[in-house]
């Protein structure tokens, strides 16, 4: 039994499809599922996989696993799938905190979930977690992090109003800041507390909120988010002072910059080559999209091998409910 079913053929859904293709998984153990006509006959051309229409179509006796690629307010509708049918299921990053509570109210079965915690497996952020639990440059004084893409940019093929970025509540700059936080609690930790602000400073296509700051309070460390679906050209920008050195990554470089105050001279650490998609931005690592599938695949058998939980989500959901809550200014309708 290592047949898989892929809920949602749309940009991510197909990349989830080249994932298990790329760990091996045959086309003919790959099923997908969408309610569009467009998108099924595209993953069938491209990836040559079996579709269905209806989750009466599928046999689940011979399912596996299960991919959730649905947008975010609709990831607790496919999970319900999953557990109706008792099988593992993983889901892509949740923006939804009432949906995600809800997958784990509902999880009576206590089957298998794995939410999407994709930048966890990027190179530089598993290289920078080792650098910052070493300790070899002493403590994490502050950091600041900018993640901006222009939201037209995200799918050049389509306009921003046929997908979930336009909704408010999955809105692109919204949905970005639990998948940044995610990888950021992994490494740094969790905040005491969070503060910060969120606005449409620009016309973008859609009414949404397209800018979020965020201010991450340690104690005795203090961190800033910058998330942006405005800036034209795509970027993280990610600076760490530490007590000994300084350490800056920019996603259009394959290499982290430190400066070693002792010597007064950088080092530089090679992070390897990026596997890049035709039509997504350069600075896209498909590599850690692999590895993440890999991992959940890993997960079914040893669960603590997959470095993500449900409890996990909702906590960094809690994390921007609470930015927005700090943001008493801004009246959100």
């Amino acid at each position: 039994m290592k047949k898989y079913l892929v809920i949602g053929l749309g940009s991510m859904g197909r990349r989830r499809v080249r994932c298990l293709q790329a760990l091996g998984v045959e086309s003919g153990d790959i099923y997908g599922m969408d309610t569009r006509d467009d998108r099924c006959a595209e993953a069938a051309g491209q990836y040559g996989i079996n579709i269905v229409k209806d989750v009466d179509e599928v046999d689940f006796a011979e399912i596996k696993a299960i991919i959730i690629s649905l947008p975010p307010d609709r990831h607790y509708e496919g999970v319900q799938i999953a557990f109706a049918h008792n099988k593992p299921v993983f889901v892509e990053a949740s923006v939804v905190l009432e949906d995600v509570m809800k997958i784990k109210e509902s999880n009576t079965g206590d089957i298998f979930v794995a939410p999407s915690c994709t930048f966890v497996f990027h190179p530089v952020i598993k290289e920078i977690r080792k650098i910052v639990e070493s300790g070899k440059y002493g403590k994490v004084c502050n950091f600041t992090y900018h993640s901006g893409q222009y939201l037209p940019d995200w799918h050049p093929w389509e306009n921003v109003n046929d997908f979930y970025v336009s909704n408010r509540l999955t809105g692109g700059a919204r949905e970005i800041v639990p998948y940044e936080l995610t990888w950021i609690v992994d490494v740094m930790g969790y905040p005491d507390a969070v503060k910060g602000y969120f606005r449409k400073t620009a016309s973008i296509g859609c009414d949404i909120e397209d800018s979020y700051v965020c201010s991450l309070d340690y104690g005795d460390m203090v961190g800033g988010l910058l998330v942006d679906v405005v800036g034209r050209n795509a970027m993280r920008n990610l600076v760490i002072n530490f007590e000994k050195a300084q350490l800056q990554w920019r996603c259009d470089r394959d290499q982290l910059e430190v400066y070693i105050a002792e010597t007064g001279m950088w080092e530089y650490i090679e992070t390897g080559d990026v596997l890049h998609e035709e039509g997504y931005s350069r600075t896209i690592n498909e590599n850690m999209y692999i590895d993440e599938i890999d991992t959940f695949l890993k997960g079914i058998e040893k669960r603590e091998a997959y470095p993500n939980t449900i409890d996990k989500d909702i906590r960094v959901l809690e994390l921007l409910k609470a930015v927005e809550d700090s943001d008493g200014g801004y009246d959100r309708k």
